[in-house]
Parts: structure tokens; C-alpha cells; sequence
């Protein structure tokens, strides 16, 4: 027996249809039939527009009757599509008048907010035959990839490493040796080079639909793109273009057998997530979905009906409108519930904490409601806590104890630390200790550590060049940031000097070693581990070409250097006091203070006082952190340009000093660390580093 309400009550042509269902929205899979529904509060009229797949031409529009909207939710069940060759948009009616914010124009086919595929740009770089014509136009995708027991991993935040990538970059170059090149199935193809690096995270730069035609030009024979997507199009549907199978329609199930191979080899996924703007641009920008739709809604409007922009990218999202609040959630639980994703990274969070009208909010709904989401619950949430617009909420972001931050305090801290800067000393010692000084009400799992990320120099670029060089981008060397706090030891750019490539390369490792042994989450640029460069580009955003591509023929040449991040993560992963997840530096059972920081001589040390060179101790108390025995961790850092000789703290009698990395050498396997020479003081040459463990058991 049909139900009543899977019966359609009218037709056109040979399709039947009847008042559908309010949600969820978007296009949904039911009863024999397809639920269409969307939002509009000030639209006068809607209308369904249905495409066979390719064509310019709908076949068919069906007008929603007034008695299909409820509230402001249009509402349809539509039977007898062929979802697979089905693409779908809306016309909206209602006021033009951008003065006062409304620019309808049922001239213009729109994308569904919720289209969980977006069709015309299956394959990376192609235009359409007719492309003038291009619109983007919504998928009906079923939600039955088996996923065979697999759910988000939900490792404890503490333990996690990241590993920023690009999916293009990080496959794309010829000698990355993958079949499917610059693809999610790229990625799986790399899991084993992940796991043998010891990554248990990675974070994905945006993959959420765009458009990679978006300001497109040529330079010098180069084509420059929309090339890292920091220009959404549609919140939840994944970038065709990124699968080597989504010209059979298949990239959602790609990219989630991708994270299900990654959960598989205990790996999380982190999306980079960009809800601040869209592609729609400012009052010249295209109409794509959300301006035709409810443009007062969605957006930050002036009184004069033009876009606020605290993004630098022409618009702001309302996010703390409830319809586009709702939206958000309804998105990120999506990513969780149908992709597995284990967390999400929100570019120009600070966007997120303001009002309409461009004011920050104590206590933004939008962020308290993530935080507090049932479905996000076990979702780590990262924020970068900055926007375009000048605010600055690094330590100060709204958090309800769920929200951790890209430390950007940590990151300018330690660069300048690194390159001779002493007047940095007093700051470092809070940022190695997990930044308690801004998150001390938090954890150390709040803090999000990097030197490098995809914004700015990669870590070889940082030590190999003072000035960016980004005359490629072609607007004349003005874009990117000019505070780089970058130093390139004597040669700006390639050299053949010896001195100054070794120099450089200890460099390198003087910062992985800080970055990993610092209390809060390290977080690495894919390819620094191998001294990748982008040639002194540090905004790299249009290019797609072998400025952005991992060159992995460096791994061999710099496989010294990879060595020593490998080796080193392995230690942070074998050692747990260094991912405490408190700011305890009292003293533990081992008879010494958890973590405590000293001069060239031990425990003598002004921590307000400029210095390059200072140690830190760790005290891992085998009871209280489950280890076979106790060990002491000892990182002297000489930051100086002359060497400098540390007096190492005594430790117990039954135990001695063994060296387990030395940035101007080698870092050593556990257990195979070489005794040290002294056990009672260690000589550091000119800006160099070292690790010293002491195993046994103390006082308890």
C-alpha cells in the first residue's frame, strides 16, 4: 500500500511531484522520490530548474506553488528523476534594490546551499566547451557508501601531530611516484610514507567546492588560478576536481574511502573550513547562490545595502544570523556524520565571534552552539583567531574549554628565538611550557604550535631567504606578508656555499626540535620535513605549477633532515610528559620539578632576562605517565653565534646522560642513543641544539 504522502498530487511532463518535506534541506533520496527543499525569507516566487547532465538547457522548471512553502522553507518532492543524470539550480523572484540589500533576479539559475555535488568542474583545470554559459549546478548523490565499521578515530587531542597538506600539492609533482596524481586517491597512496613519518593527523587545506577558474590569468606563459580554494562554493559537497573519479560521479565516495584508509592506518582527517566568505565577492561579484537567494541574510551588509569585509576577500558571512548559524551546523555535522571527519580548522575564525554589524561578540551563538553540538561533541574544533579585519584573539577566543587556537604568538615567538632575537627569551619559555601564560585557564591542548604553515614561507624558505619573493603572482611583489621574520644565513636564495647549506639545515632542525618538544600540539607543513621550497613565495595561493608542488626528490637529498623529524616525532610519541595535558611543573615522584628551565648552569636562570641560550628539563615519572622507567629529558638551546658549553643537571646515581639528538649531528633510535662523552656538561657550536635522555628510576 503507497503512502499518502509519496503520492504525487501534480504533474509536468513525465514527472509527478506534491508538497515535500522541510527537512532536511537540499536534495534528499526518499520514498521512491527526491526532496527538494531550500530557504528564502524575502523571495516573492521559486522555482526548480532540472538539467539533464551537460546540458545548457533545463528540461523542465517547476514553479513551487504557494502551498509549498511553509514559513520561509520552499518545499517539493519530485518523482521519476534519474538521479544520475539529473542536475538541478533555483530561479528566485523578488526585489532587485541592492541599495537596501535585496538583489533577486530570476534571470540567474542558482546552486542549492546544500547540493551535496556540484557539477561542471569534474575534472581539475577544464573548461566547458561553452564556458561563458558556466553555472554551477547541484548533484543528487545517495548516502550509502559502506563504511565498514569505521567512525571518527577520537584520539585525545594531546597525542595528536599534524600534518598540513594540500591535496593537489601534495601528489601532483612527477616524482611523488603515485598513480593518481595531485587526487584524493593520491593520498592513499602516500598513507605508508605518513605512518613511517610517525603523522596520526592530517589537516586538508579546503576541499569543499570551488572554483579554480575564479581570477584567473596568465603570466609569462604560466597560467595563475584559484589554486588552495579559500573561495567556497558550496559547503557540502567535496572538490570534484580533487578525485580522479568524479567524471563517474564518484568523488564523494572517494574522498571517503580516502579517510577511511587514513582511519584504517590510524590517521584523523582535519578539514580547513572557510564559512568567513564565499565566492560571490562584493557588490561586483557573481551571482553563484547565496546573494540571489537571501542576499540580507547571509551577508554583512552596510546601510547602504554594500558587503562589510573583514574576510579581504570582498564579502562576510552573517555567521551569527540564526538561518546562516543553523547552516553552518548543519554543515560541519554533515562532514562528521556522512565523511568521518575527526575535526575541522576555521580559517579567519575571529569572523565567526561578530555580530551583523561587524562588532565582536562576548559570547557569539554560533561558537557556544558548536562547542556544545551534540553531534560535534568528540570533533576537535580549531580556530585561527584572527581575520582581515584586524581582530586579533590569539589566547582570547571564545572557547567554553572545546576550542584550541593556531598559536600565532608561538609561531613569531620562535622564529625570532631561532634567528639571534634574545629579547624573545622571556616569551619562549612560556611558549616551549604550552603557552600558559594565554591558555592557562585551557590546557596546553589549546595551543596549536607551528613555525610554517601554507601562508607564508615553508621552513626551508624561512632560512634560506629575508625577502619574499612572489614577483610570479603578478601583482608586483605587493601581496603576501612583509613580516616574515625570516633570515637566510648570510645568501639570500640557492647557494653552492657549504657553510651557509649546513647552516641552514641546523637551522631547520633547531626548529623541529622546539616545536616537538614544546607542550601543546605541533603542527608541520607537509613537505618542511624535506626542506620543500616554494623559491621565496609566501603566498603561493595561484600557482599550480612546482612552486606549490612537493618536490619529493628532496627527500633524498635532504634525507638527513627528514631523519631527525622522523626520529624526533617517534620520541614525542614515546615520551607522554611532553603532551601533558595540564601546566604542572611541580615536583613529581621523580624527586625534580616536571618541566623546569635553566641557564648555562642548572637552575640558574632569570626568566626575565634577555639570553640566547637556556635549557628546559623534562621529569617523566614512569607511575604517573605508564612508562617503563624514568626519564629525564634535557634540551639545551644556543640560539647564539659562538658556541657556549651547559653544565647538565645532576640526575640520580643509577643513570646516565645519553644523547639523543644534536642538530649539528644526528638524532638517535630509542635504545640506541650513544652515552655522552661528559655527564657533566655538554659544548654547543654556533646555533645548534641537543637532546639529552637519562633513564632509571628516581626517588620513588
Amino acid at each position: 500500500m503507497q503512502r499518502i504522502d509519496t503520492f504525487p498530487t501534480n504533474n509536468i511532463k513525465d514527472l509527478g511531484y506534491r508538497i515535500g518535506r522541510v527537512f532536511p534541506f537540499g536534495a534528499t533520496l526518499m520514498d521512491g522520490g527526491v526532496n527538494f527543499s531550500v530557504f528564502s525569507k524575502e523571495a516573492t516566487a521559486a522555482t526548480l530548474v532540472l538539467y539533464h547532465h551537460g546540458q545548457d538547457e533545463p528540461f523542465v522548471e517547476i514553479p513551487f506553488p504557494e502551498e509549498f512553502r511553509i514559513g520561509n522553507v520552499y518545499a517539493m518532492m519530485v518523482f521519476g528523476i534519474d538521479i544520475e543524470n539529473t542536475e538541478y539550480g533555483y530561479r528566485f523572484d523578488g526585489p532587485d534594490d541592492p541599495r537596501s540589500g535585496q538583489r533577486f533576479d530570476k534571470s540567474v539559475v542558482l546552486l542549492d546551499p546544500y547540493a551535496r555535488s556540484i557539477s561542471g568542474r569534474s575534472v581539475w583545470g577544464k573548461r566547458r566547451d561553452n564556458d561563458s554559459a558556466f553555472v554551477h549546478r547541484g548533484q543528487i548523490i545517495p548516502e550509502d557508501y559502506d563504511w565498514e565499521g569505521d567512525k571518527p578515530l577520537e584520539f585525545p587531542q594531546n597525542d595528536i601531530i599534524i600534518y598540513e597538506m594540500h591535496v593537489r600539492s601534495f601528489t601532483k609533482h612527477e616524482s611523488s611516484d603515485v598513480k593518481y596524481k595531485g587526487m584524493f586517491a593520491g593520498i592513499i597512496e602516500k598513507i605508508p610514507y605518513l605512518k613511517k613519518l610517525g603523522i596520526n593527523c592530517i589537516e586538508l587545506m579546503p576541499v569543499f567546492e570551488f572554483d579554480e577558474f575564479e581570477n584567473t590569468r596568465e603570466l609569462d606563459g604560466r597560467w595563475l588560478c584559484n589554486y588552495w580554494g579559500y573561495s567556497t562554493v558550496g559547503f557540502f559537497a567535496p572538490k570534484a576536481g580533487y578525485a580522479a573519479s568524479a567524471q563517474y560521479g564518484m568523488e564523494a565516495d572517494e574522498l571517503k574511502n580516502t579517510i577511511k584508509k587514513l582511519h584504517q592506518s590510524g590517521i584523523e582527517v582535519i578539514l580547513d573550513v572557510v564559512f568567513n566568505h564565499t565566492a560571490e565577492g562584493n557588490e561586483k561579484g557573481p551571482l553563484i547562490s547565496y546573494k540571489g537567494i537571501d542576499n540580507r541574510t547571509y551577508y554583512m551588509l552596510t546601510p547602504d545595502g554594500s558587503y562589510y569585509n573583514f574576510s579581504g576577500c570582498g564579502n562576510t558571512m552573517n555567521c551569527n544570523n540564526a538561518v546562516v548559524r543553523n547552516h553552518i551546523l548543519d554543515c560541519l555535522r554533515y562532514w562528521v556524520s556522512a565523511y568521518h571527519i575527526d575535526g575541522f580548522r576555521f580559517d579567519l575564525a575571529s569572523i565567526l565571534t561578530r555580530d551583523e554589524n561587524g562588532a565582536p561578540l562576548m559570547s557569539p551563538p554560533l561558537l557556544e552552539t558548536i562547542a556544545h553540538d551534540a553531534v560535534l561533541g568528540r570533533t576537535k574544533l580549531i580556530a585561527e583567531a584572527w581575520d582581515a579585519g584586524g581582530l586579533y584573539q590569539v589566547g582570547s577566543f571564545p572557547s567554553w574549554k572545546r576550542w584550541s587556537e593556531w598559536n600565532g604568538k608561538y609561531r613569531d615567538c620562535v622564529r625570532r628565538f631561532v634567528k639571534g632575537d634574545g629579547s624573545m627569551a622571556p616569551e619562549i619559555y612560556h611558549r616551549i611550557f604550552g603557552s600558559d601564560d594565554l591558555y592557562g585557564g585551557r590546557g596546553p591542548a589549546a595551543s596549536i604550535n607551528f613555525i610554517t604553515c601554507h601562508d607564508g614561507f615553508t621552513m626551508y624558505d624561512l632560512v634560506s631567504y629575508n625577502e619574499k619573493h612572489n614577483e610570479g603572482n603578478g601583482e608586483e611583489n605587493r601581496d603576501g606578508s612583509n613580516d616574515n621574520q625570516s633570515w637566510n644565513c648570510g645568501i639570500e636564495g640557492e647557494t653552492n656555499d657549504r657553510e651557509v647549506n649546513a647552516l641552514r639545515i641546523r637551522q631547520m632542525k633547531n626548529f623541529d626540535t622546539l616545536l616537538l618538544l614544546s607542550r601543546g600540539i605541533p603542527m608541520l607543513l607537509s613537505g618542511d620535513e624535506f626542506a620543500n621550497t616554494q623559491f621565496g613565495n609566501n603566498n603561493a595561493y595561484c600557482q599550480d605549477n612546482e612552486v606549490s608542488w612537493l618536490d619529493w626528490r628532496r627527500l633524498s637529498q635532504y634525507k638527513d633532515l627528514y631523519d631527525y623529524v622522523k626520529k624526533l616525532i617517534a620520541f614525542r610519541i614515546a615520551h607522554p610528559v611532553l603532551r601533558a595535558g595540564n601546566y604542572d611543573s611541580g615536583e613529581n615522584a621523580t624527586g625534580y620539578p616536571e618541566l623546569s628551565f635553566h641557564g648555562l648552569k642548572p637552575w640558574e636562570l632569570s626568566r626575565n632576562e634577555p639570553t640566547l641560550t637556556f635549557a628546559f628539563m623534562y621529569a617523566e615519572d614512569h607511575v604517573k605517565y605508564g612508562t617503563k622507567e624514568d626519564t629525564f629529558i634535557y634540551v639545551a638551546v644556543n640560539a647564539h653565534w659562538e658556541e657556549h658549553t651547559f653544565e647538565m643537571p645532576v640526575v640520580p646515581e643509577n643513570m646516565k646522560w645519553h644523547i639523543m639528538a644534536q642538530s649539528n649531528k644526528k638524532a638517535y633510535e630509542a635504545g640506541r642513543e650513544p652515552i655522552a662523552g661528559d655527564q657533566q656538561k655538554i659544548t654547543l657550536g654556533p646555533r645548534s641544539t641537543a637532546i639529552l635522555t637519562a633513564h632509571g628510576f628516581g626517588k620513588g
